[in-house]
């Protein structure tokens, strides 16, 4: 039985697709208050759903009964946050913590975990994460750490300033560094994969998408793809390091934390990794004409 943890996410629900078309048995841990139409689309696919919260240690422990694979995908952010019961220490570092002491007790033999690249600065969700990998390292569990750079659905969307149908885009920093962006259908194919593969047993993976593309360039591709010119605006690193500093609450400083990387990320090699999970990465031009299509 695997147990995914985030089911409701982007990448869980994908994971729970992907599991169960190749019939394997699913468990979707979701939370109560989750949108019943997100529950009711992971019971379509065949998902066992049951209900339970992070920061409940009786409901972790009753879920991974009977598991034998726990794939965590679960996160504050960055749709899920709020101040006062889902952030980055709550539900990233010590649900995440309290979900593998659950696992231990429960007998489970493997963890999958997706994280993100270590980063230069400190700010809750990386803390959280990183705080999160050790612990899973020294757990005794078979495991395997995810870490996905940037999204493509997330960061070339409106959502953080990347606005297509608006042909309006945010750059932070120059724009001239080649990043890996990588979708969250890819993220979950390695997630459900690792279960099998030999070379994700005890392993750190880094995850990126088949080349590195810089802003300035996935703007152009856009363009490209549109038909039309986009208007560009550029966020120095200067201003991202003032509020890094300045920020107080964990979402916003997290935030800052990640464009600030943003603005210093450099390209994943993907070919060692390619070659022990044989999978086919989207690209951004895939994603441009998708989004951009009339």
């Amino acid at each position: 039985m695997n147990l995914v943890v985030g089911a409701t996410g982007m990448v869980g629900t994908e994971v729970c697709r992907l599991l169960a078309s190749t019939r394997k048995p699913v468990k979707a841990f979701v939370r109560v208050t989750s949108e019943p139409a997100k529950v009711q689309k992971l019971e379509g696919l065949g998902a066992t759903v049951v209900k339970g919260d992070l920061r409940d240690r009786a409901s972790l422990k009753a879920a991974c009964e009977g598991v034998d694979t726990v794939i965590a995908t679960a996160s504050s952010m960055p749709f899920a946050y709020r101040p006062d019961d889902n952030t980055p220490r709550s539900t990233d570092q010590d649900g995440a913590l309290g979900l593998i002491a659950a696992a231990r007790e429960a007998g489970v033999q493997r963890f999958v975990y997706t994280s993100f690249p270590a980063m230069a600065a400190s700010f809750p969700l990386q803390d959280a994460k990183r705080a999160v990998e050790e612990r899973l390292r020294s757990s005794g569990l078979t495991y395997t750490i995810l870490q996905p750079t940037y999204f493509t659905e997330i960061w070339l969307s409106p959502a953080v300033g990347f606005d297509p149908p608006n042909h309006k885009a945010v750059i932070y920093g120059t724009g001239d560094n080649r990043i890996s962006w990588i979708s969250f259908l890819d993220v979950a194919q390695f997630a459900a994969a690792s279960l099998d593969n030999p070379t994700a047993r005890n392993a750190t993976i880094a995850l990126g998408g088949p080349e590195g593309v810089s802003p300035s360039e996935v703007v152009n591709i856009f363009e490209k793809a549109g038909g039309q010119p986009f208007e560009v605006t550029h966020v120095p690193v200067e201003a991202l390091r003032a509020q890094l500093a300045a920020a107080t609450d964990p979402m916003q400083k997290s935030f800052a934390g990640l464009m600030l990387s943003y603005a210093s990320a450099t390209p994943i090699d993907m070919t060692a990794t390619l070659k022990g999970f044989s999978l086919e990465l989207r690209t951004v031009a895939e994603h441009a004409r998708s989004v951009m299509a009339p």
